[in-house]
């Protein structure tokens, strides 16, 4: 796994306020304008850190919309990441935007300024859905921009939300086919939260919108990894980072420090359901997964293991803990 090198320019190029955001909140930052010395400073403190160990080093700008920026902003930032990729410390950036602030003459600039990935904020693809965000886009800004990225050879991400306004099951599963058939090379899942000083928290307070349950967003999380992950599309991430700051503005919602691993383990439960449902009851089992696995086996407070014994199914196998057996992986052995 690459070394990613965080630095947060909270809001900075997006002139819209989406309905779930308060960025300052969700990052922690509430310092000034991030300067060319401040990103510098960053990248010393994390390579000092690291100390050599990482094979591969990034730069990322999140939090904002790095190419709503103006170019000679653009241009400050990225320009103070570049000494450290000619002397070989960093190997390229990577930074999140808008689908509709993506053009080629923009991608020709973050090509020559060693931007490697590029993330878009597109969370749904339903039009009445953006609309109702106060996203400020339509799908079909995406798929004009992914068709620039996708030709210009630049690795892409897809960041989307579970849970918003005006979004129902078909909706979602229409998102969900439109991403596949965009190819990006990753998307990250994140539950729709209600934080302070944001018009969700109005909204909610109105009794105007009501948050998806955490059992509920795990459920529709776990769907949709499975889905990108049946398309060879990589998810990398699942719930919003923890943090201080973010505990301290959430009002309502989804939030769990540990909702990946929720998702993971809710995944890992239905493939060993559906291994052991057909098998003989009379008839025990081995089953094999990776020994870096068996926390997620188990799920959180060993829910997993709960179901099984609901459902009559935990005293149909013997569980085996395989060193070297690909993550998230079920065998049964006869």
């Amino acid at each position: 796994m690459p070394l990613v090198i965080p630095i947060f320019i909270p809001h900075e190029g997006c002139p819209h306020c989406c309905v779930f955001c308060n960025q300052r909140g969700i990052s922690g930052f509430v310092e000034n304008t991030v300067s060319a010395q401040d990103v510098q400073r960053i990248i010393r403190e994390w390579l000092d850190r690291d100390n050599g160990r990482a094979a591969l080093v990034q730069v990322a700008f999140y939090g904002g919309s790095f190419t709503g920026l103006p170019v000679h902003r653009q241009q400050e930032l990225l320009d103070a990441v570049a000494p450290f990729i000619a002397h070989g410390q960093v190997a390229g950036i990577r930074l999140s935007t808008r689908p509709d602030y993506i053009d080629t003459t923009t991608v020709d600039f973050l090509k020559t300024h060693h931007v490697t990935i590029v993330e878009l904020g597109v969370q749904s693809m339903v039009d009445s859905v953006l609309t109702a965000a106060g996203r400020g886009h339509l799908a079909a800004d995406v798929d004009r921009a992914m068709a620039i990225l996708r030709g210009s050879g630049l690795e892409t991400g897809i960041q989307l939300m579970v849970g918003l306004p005006r979004e129902s099951r078909s909706f979602l599963r229409y998102t969900v086919d439109r991403v596949i058939a965009l190819c990006p090379d990753f998307v990250r899942i994140y539950p729709v939260l209600v934080v302070k000083n944001s018009k969700l928290a109005e909204l909610y307070s109105q009794g105007r919108f009501q948050p998806l349950t955490l059992g509920k967003a795990v459920i529709l999380t776990a769907w949709m990894k499975n889905r990108f992950d049946d398309a060879g599309i990589r998810v990398v991430r699942m719930g919003l980072q923890a943090g201080k700051e973010l505990e301290s503005s959430f009002i309502a919602g989804p939030w769990h420090p540990g909702f990946g691993e929720l998702v993971l383990s809710r995944l890992m439960f239905n493939k060993v359901r559906k291994l052991l449902a057909d098998r003989d009851v009379d008839t025990p089992v081995k089953l094999s997964i990776s020994s870096q696995d068996e926390s997620v086996f188990r799920g959180m407070k060993s829910q997993n293991i709960i179901r099984l014994q609901q459902l009559n199914l935990a005293n149909r196998f013997t569980l085996l803990l395989t060193p070297g057996q690909q993550r998230q992986t079920v065998i049964l052995i006869a």
